[in-house]
């Protein structure tokens, strides 16, 4: 029986190369405009700003609904125009979002990438502490062997 020497623990250290930083490779290859659209996705999109959008436009309306008239500072086609505005808004902050949600969706995959090679790191470290206690088990046959006792033996098993 010829048992193959694995390979050290130092050996394998040397093999392996350090995990990459996918979150700071990320964010270095973003242009100023990347950054811009991650910006508009990640804090427009919240309840926050929703809110102060709602509280404006309610107390926009409110204003000129309700105050005198002397004191109101759109006409009544101001809610025309407010309507228009809100529309327009829209129309320039969902290509910016789709284009966040983009690059978050890139930035997602290189995660999943760099969590593949870490995996495939921990299998290859795994196989190694396998081959290990697999060559110590022959060496342990072995030696058994050599000492004219059987395996039945050594662990109190009787056939």
């Amino acid at each position: 029986m010829t048992i193959e020497k694995p390979i050290s623990l130092a050996e394998l250290k040397k093999r392996i190369k350090p995990p990459r930083n996918v979150n700071k490779e990320f964010v270095e290859k973003l242009s100023r405009l990347d950054r811009f659209a991650v910006y508009i996705t990640e804090y427009v999109g919240t309840i926050g700003f929703f809110l102060l959008i709602f509280a404006w436009t309610v107390l926009w309306l409110s204003w000129n609904l309700l105050a005198p008239a002397r004191l109101q500072f759109d006409p009544p086609m101001g809610f025309i125009l407010w309507l228009f505005i809100s529309n327009v808004i829209q129309i320039f902050l969902m290509p910016l979002i789709m284009v966040g949600q983009n690059l978050q969706g890139r930035h997602a995959e290189a995660r999943a990438e760099s969590d593949l090679e870490i995996n495939i790191k921990a299998e290859q470290e795994i196989e190694v502490i396998l081959r290990h206690l697999e060559y110590q088990n022959g060496m342990m046959l072995i030696m058994l062997g050599k000492l004219g006792v059987s395996v039945e033996e050594s662990t109190g098993k009787e056939k």
